[in-house]
């Protein structure tokens, strides 16, 4: 995974947390702005998500940044 979607999960997670708590879920659609304005950028999310983790759709926020900052 490139460090610069690294780095937007992280944020995009700690912001998330921040504003509802722990419990808060997260779907890789998070990451992105509703116009699909970087479609590599979102199928390399996808495939971390759906294809190398088999994640559900939603994930709690503290549990996809910790294996991210893990290089998962």
């Amino acid at each position: 995974m490139r460090a610069e979607l690294r780095d937007k999960i992280i944020a995009v997670c700690d912001k998330k947390i921040a504003a509802k708590g722990d419990n808060v879920g997260v779907s890789f659609y998070a990451f992105f702005a509703n116009k699909n304005d970087d479609p590599e950028r979102l199928m390399e999310a996808a495939r971390w998500w759906i294809e190398t983790h088999q994640l559900d759709h939603f994930e709690k926020a503290t549990k996809i940044k910790e294996m991210v900052m893990a290089g998962q």
